[in-house]
């Protein structure tokens, strides 16, 4: 048992042994806390050697999980805490082959290679070579292609092979981008849980494997659950198989844009036949915080355990920048002068400004740079995106010696340099072999006068590369070195990239046993986004899907106003009621302070100034505050 006050119903999740299980645990309710404490005791038990899959949404709620359970002796061995696409990835990389995986998968995450492959695809068929011109000019070509891009991903989402698709032209698309995917050996991001469901589907014994090895199975964040997802885990688990306990809160399912649904909570209550438990405390919020939490959500009715009043304050400002202006001002008299409701000093740390979308973060952003204000910001769970020329050309060299097989960013790579080889022509040259990665990098370099592939081989050089290690930090520096040479502007952009591949690396070691580290795991795991940092120094900007899982004492909630938040593509009641959603999660992310804010006037993209409404959700917060 565990020594830690938990209340009634917190017990009786910490203490539910056999069956499924299903939580509904509003914000601030102590969700991470059962979830932990129940794995705790399953794994204390005397006499059992069996391992826990704990699944969550997030990799910051996997963190949370992990560290909390450090303290339990073999945790590693004994739990696999993760996202389902970090579990996926791990059963494709052990028992893979049978649906064309042969050891760890290469993923391709971003959106802008995924595009790429299908253009490089659609241009080598004649007939969809037409259908792509058919478009119209380069912006009408570009959104066909994106249309395709979520069809495709859609598909896969709904666990559709491409086999199945009726439409032929459709087919035609979906089968040429998997295998032009396949061709270069890698697989995308939704391949991901697709090819999970196949193994587990198709080959039954693997599936019975995993269950045997995992006698519980824990999901957090359940409601963000999508179809491919649940499935997953329903295939995982067969028809027997029935320890599995998801935690959930429908007034926080604000992921549908990725086809998740709350329905899933509810049937798994039904197919597993699951007990429901829920908890209805909030130990986070102080009471004008709930209130206003309340005020969004009528039927939101926790167990007020908190006597802290807290603050709650709605702001009208003439513009965005007077907006911004309000924040930074506001922030500066918070740390310095304090608050009597937050406990101790008020750091930067302790803050964050809020935003539906990233867009209305640009004025602030100037305002606290000015003001020497620290900041970061987190507007999505996405890979790394490297803003320097040389840096994304020293990531495209790593991908290479990870794949020898990537023919995409072969063909980028001799594309930044000017190289008029194609990767069929390196190919070629191998005979009855296969290169390595460093022999192509080798080729590459070889065929060009560019000062940059220069720089690249020195630094992949100075990685000191195995096949089971390298040293990235050594790398990074001489790209640091080469930099010193470059103008300002490009000197600043090295610096800033290499920063923030040296803290992926520094958290990818970390968390890593063993001791060997490949270039291939090291790439798996900046894509599955497990190496983002999920605080850092200064005032945290994030969306307010960005923020879901993570807790401040103040926080600031801007451009409240219509047609931001909610956003103005949400025109149907289903969309609306999800924006709502959105304004829930948002203000109970505040632990003390909550400011919400507007501004009157707003200059719009094509540069003229508007008049602004103010949100419709604002009316109800501001009605609760006055009586709260």
């Amino acid at each position: 048992m565990p020594t830690i006050n938990l209340t009634a119903s917190q017990l009786q999740v910490v203490n539910h042994d056999e069956g499924a299980l299903l939580v509904v645990a509003g914000p601030g309710s102590g969700k991470t806390r059962v979830l932990t404490e129940r794995v705790r005791r399953l794994l204390a038990r005397p006499g059992e050697h069996f391992r826990i899959l704990a699944l969550t949404f997030t990799n910051k709620a996997a963190n949370e999980m992990a560290e909390r359970l450090l303290s339990v002796p073999q945790i590693v061995e004994r739990a696999f805490i993760g996202t389902m696409h970090s579990f996926c990835v791990e059963v494709l990389a052990n028992r893979g082959k049978s649906v064309g995986i042969n050891g760890l998968p290469h993923i391709f995450e971003r959106h802008s290679d995924r595009k790429q492959i299908l253009l490089d695809a659609v241009l080598g068929d004649p007939e969809l070579s037409h259908e792509l011109s058919s478009a119209g000019d380069q912006k009408a070509k570009g959104l066909r292609l994106d249309a395709w891009m979520k069809a495709i991903s859609d598909y896969k989402n709904a666990l559709i092979v491409a086999e199945m698709v009726e439409d032929e032209t459709m087919r035609r698309v979906y089968q040429l981008y998997d295998a032009a995917v396949r061709a270069c050996g890698a697989v995308d991001f939704d391949d991901l849980l697709l090819l999970a469901y196949r193994l587990f589907e198709e080959r039954p014994a693997v599936a019975s494997f995993y269950r045997r090895q995992f006698k519980y199975v824990c999901v957090d964040e359940a409601q963000d659950l999508n179809e491919a997802q649940y499935r997953v885990l329903a295939a995982l688990c067969g028809k027997d198989y029935v320890n599995v306990m998801m935690v959930g809160d429908p007034r926080q399912a604000i992921f549908t844009f990725n086809k998740a649904d709350p329905k899933y909570l509810q049937t798994f209550a039904t197919e597993f036949k699951a007990r429901t438990i829920e908890l209805k405390e909030n130990f986070r919020s102080s009471k004008k915080v709930i209130a206003a939490a309340r005020a969004l959500s009528p039927g939101y009715a926790p167990n007020e355990v908190f006597p802290i009043v807290g603050e709650v304050e709605i702001t009208k400002c003439n513009d965005e920048v007077a907006e911004a202006e309000y924040v930074a001002d506001r922030i500066e008299h918070l740390v310095a002068k304090g608050h009597s409701d937050v406990e101790g000093a008020i750091t930067l740390e302790k803050c964050a400004v809020l935003g539906r979308t990233k867009f209305v973060f640009n004025r602030l952003m100037e305002t606290l740079k000015s003001r020497k204000i620290e900041s970061y910001k987190k507007l999505s769970a996405g890979s790394v995106e490297s803003g320097s020329d040389l840096v994304r050309q020293f990531e495209l060299a790593l991908r290479v010696l990870a794949n020898p097989l990537d023919r995409l960013h072969i063909g980028l790579l001799a594309k930044e340099w000017k190289i008029a080889v194609r990767p069929e022509d390196i190919f070629a040259k191998r005979g009855d072999r296969d290169l390595t990665g460093m022999e192509v990098l080798n080729f590459l370099v070889s065929e060009t006068t560019s000062s940059d592939a220069r720089a690249i081989k020195d630094a992949v050089d100075g990685l000191q590369w195995s096949a089971m290690d390298f040293k990235l930090v050594l790398g990074l520096e001489r790209l640091r070195e080469f930099a010193k040479g470059l103008d300002e502007a490009a000197r600043s952009g090295v610096e800033q990239d290499v920063k923030e591949w040296k803290q992926h690396w520094d958290h990818y070691v970390r968390s890593e046993t063993g001791g060997s580290h490949s270039v291939g795991t090291f790439l798996s795991q900046v894509a599955l986004g497990t190496t983002q940092q999920p605080n850092q120094e200064g005032v945290a900007l994030l969306t307010v899907h960005s923020a879901k899982g993570m807790e401040f004492d103040v926080v600031f909630v801007i451009g409240m106003c219509e047609g931001v938040f909610p956003d103005y593509r949400a025109r149907s009641d289903a969309q609306m009621d999800e924006e709502r959603r959105n304004a829930f999660v948002a203000v109970t992310r505040s632990r003390r302070l909550l400011y919400l804010s507007y501004p009157e006037e707003k200059m719009m993209p094509w540069g003229d100034s508007r008049m602004q409404a103010p949100s419709r959700f604002l009316r109800p917060i501001s009605e609760a505050n006055l009586t709260g």
